[in-house]
Formats: C-alpha cells, sequence, structure tokens
C-alpha cells in the first residue's frame, strides 16, 4: 500500500487527475499556476501548456479534447505537441462576486459535465458557491447552492448516486443525492459522511467498481474510502499532508494516483507531487464529455 512518487510537480494546488487509457497517460491541473500537465506512464515524460486562467478541472472529450472549468466559466482545451494549447470558450457563468472560480468537476455517467464554484479567499468564509451543470449547446443550469468549497464529486457505478463535500473546515460534509440520469437532476440530499468524526478535510474523490467512494483527507494525509452506506473500510496514506484528488488508472484502472498541494508552510519536501497507491481494488473509467 506504499504510496510512490511518480511525479515530483511542486504544483500549488495539484487537482483533478484523470487517466487517459488510449495514451496510457495520467492528466491533471495545477490551480494557481494555470496549467494542463500530463505523465506519460510508457516513457515517464512530463509535459505542461499555461492555460489564459486558472484551471480548476477537466473531462475528456469525446472529440478528442478536453473540457475544462476555469475562472469564468467551461472551455474547450486542445494541447498541442509543440507546446501550445489552444483554448476555445464554451460556456460563462455568473458569479456572485467577482473574487470567484469554478473548483472541482467531472462528468456523470451520461456525459454532462459538473463543477461547483467557490470564493477565491477561503477565510472569508463565503458561502456563494454554486454546483453547475453543463451540456454541450444548452445554458449552463444551476443546481444548488450555499457552499463554501464545494469538492468530492463522484457517482456511483450506476450513475444513480451523486456524491457532493463542502471542504470547507467550518463545513466538512460529504452529501448523497438521488440522482436523475435522465434528467441530470439530484434530489433527496442527506448527510453521507460527516467528515468531523474522521481524520483531514474532505477534498477531491473517485468511485470504485465496487461502488465505494474514495476521499481525499487533506491536512492529514490520507485516502478514506468509504462504503455505499458510509461506513469507513480503510485509509490509505500518503508521505505529504495535503492530498486533494484521487482517480484510478493504469492498464486494469488498479492504481489510484492522488494530487497533492505545495504551500509555504508545507514540511514536506515531497508536496505537491503526483503519487501512486495500489488500493486493493479496481475502479471505473472516467466518463467522457459529449461535445
Amino acid at each position: 500500500m506504499q504510496a510512490e512518487l511518480i511525479v515530483d510537480a511542486r504544483n500549488a494546488v495539484g487537482e483533478c487527475p484523470v487517466w487517459v487509457p488510449e495514451e496510457n497517460a495520467l492528466y491533471w491541473v495545477d490551480i494557481p499556476n494555470a496549467e494542463l500537465q500530463r505523465w506519460s506512464a510508457s516513457s515517464g515524460q512530463v509535459q505542461a501548456w499555461k492555460t489564459p486562467q486558472m484551471l480548476a478541472c477537466i473531462a475528456s472529450t469525446t472529440t478528442g479534447n478536453w473540457v475544462a472549468g476555469m475562472e469564468t466559466g467551461f472551455f474547450q482545451l486542445t494541447p498541442c505537441n509543440d507546446g501550445t494549447l489552444d483554448t476555445a470558450p464554451l460556456a460563462s457563468v455568473e458569479h456572485a462576486r467577482p473574487d470567484m472560480r469554478l473548483n472541482d468537476g467531472r462528468c456523470d455517467r451520461q456525459g454532462r459535465f459538473w463543477a461547483g464554484s467557490m470564493v477565491l479567499n477561503m477565510g472569508a468564509n463565503a458561502a456563494e458557491g454554486v454546483l453547475y451543470r453543463y451540456q454541450a449547446g444548452q445554458p449552463v443550469h444551476t443546481e444548488l447552492n450555499g457552499f463554501i468549497t464545494p469538492n468530492g464529486l463522484a457517482f456511483s457505478p450506476d450513475g444513480r448516486t451523486m456524491y457532493l463535500s463542502d471542504s470547507h473546515p467550518l463545513v466538512q460534509q460529504i452529501w448523497a443525492f438521488d440522482y436523475d440520469i435522465d434528467s441530470g437532476t439530484p434530489s433527496n440530499r442527506r448527510l453521507f459522511v460527516d467528515m468531523h468524526h474522521f481524520l483531514g478535510r474532505p477534498d477531491g474523490a473517485a468511485v470504485d467498481a465496487e461502488g465505494c467512494y474514495w476521499i481525499c483527507a487533506n491536512d492529514a494525509g490520507l485516502v478514506h474510502r468509504f462504503t455505499p452506506n458510509g461506513r469507513l473500510d480503510r485509509s490509505l496514506a500518503v508521505p505529504v499532508k495535503k492530498p486533494t484528488m484521487c482517480a484510478f488508472g493504469g492498464s486494469r484502472l488498479d492504481t489510484l494516483f492522488v494530487t497533492s498541494i505545495r504551500d509555504d508552510h508545507s514540511p514536506h519536501s515531497l508536496a505537491g507531487g503526483v503519487f501512486a497507491l495500489n488500493p486493493g481494488v479496481q475502479g471505473m473509467a472516467e466518463p467522457q464529455f459529449i461535445l
């Protein structure tokens, strides 16, 4: 179960790892440095592309590029081999205040892209964050609101349960929702896990093939696995204090990749790196955005 450092990325805020099986590669973002990054499992080579705004979340698309949530809305990204990045706006969002950006996001099993928003200064304790649903060719839909730092988006294997957390220290809750796969509508919000009872704050998440929910425990250097009824099943350690998000990948989807944060107060030399764990279970292929 020992974590292996695969990229000493030194990311300010590494987030949103996505495995691309066709490339045998892992993509992820560094939010404040506005970068899309890629690690080839075959060659070990790392590439990076600069984005015009802070880049928070990504999903691969059915047309071979990326949909991304950034500061002002949703964009299409096409990374080029020469290091350039073609960026095209898809849809903007109307934030409640100017000092906001999108945060955690991913696709549901039907290819809709979801992303939450947050105020840049978490210390403001401002519950202005909302959860957006975006489908190509349609207006952005505001589905839920009242969050400080929405995080932990994930969907059950059958797509009928949606998970969402608020990682802010004042909240630290994970909720489950019934999810209408036809309309893309969550309902019946209920407490799934109160993270005040466990080590760490809930950050980014993934769901494995058995339907269990994996959540990075920020500030605790752990990744927790919860069963569908909210019972803690196991906790895996990473050698940094602030893991941010996890994703399944590898040829058999049995590797758990974990991104992390490197800040001025971090005592860990590996902080900001990308790690690989053997979780003992298989994950699921990440859905693509239907563009």
